[in-house]
């Protein structure tokens, strides 16, 4: 689709505003709708989009297969770790207030690092479903096996009678 020129324009304008909007999302998330899940959906969709206008090797070279699993573990890692440090600290797991003296601050920030771990782990997720699901499908196109290509000769009119 790199070939489309309107496409091309189109997502040149679209992609930084849908990144833009996924970090708007993830950060606001503590006082209005949003957060951590959302906010990953949405930054994956302007990757998916990226990689469905450019092509999923320039997709690969913005963003290599290893980066993608290497943040889906350190979100993991960070939501664990954040909820550790509460009982590390002589709390509950996820139980910010041992984090820093003032408890409104405390929560602000075990929130906030919670959230953007899952942020980080569910946009890579997302990714990771998207580029099984597109390398399946080019295995599948490479072997012979394109649901989408004419294999067999269509019937003319005289083989109905």
């Amino acid at each position: 689709m790199k070939d489309n020129p309107i496409l091309v324009v189109v997502a040149r304008f679209l992609i930084p505003l849908v990144m833009l909007f996924g970090l708007y999302v993830q950060f606001h998330g503590e006082y209005s709708p949003g957060g951590g899940f959302q906010a990953g959906v949405i930054f994956s969709a302007g990757w998916i989009l990226f990689v469905f206008v450019y092509g999923l090797e320039t997709g690969l070279r913005i963003i290599p297969p290893g980066v993608i699993y290497t943040l889906a573990s350190l979100g993991v890692l960070l939501y664990c770790f954040i909820g550790l440090l509460g009982v590390i600290l002589g709390g509950r797991f996820l139980d910010f207030y041992p984090l820093l003296e003032s408890p409104h601050a405390a929560q602000q920030a075990g929130i906030i690092l919670v959230e953007f771990g899952v942020g980080v782990t569910v946009a890579t997720v997302v990714m990771l479903f998207f580029l099984m699901f597109a390398r399946r499908r080019g295995e599948e196109i490479a072997g012979g096996l394109d649901p989408d290509a004419e294999d067999e000769p269509q019937p003319d009119e005289d083989d109905w009678r």
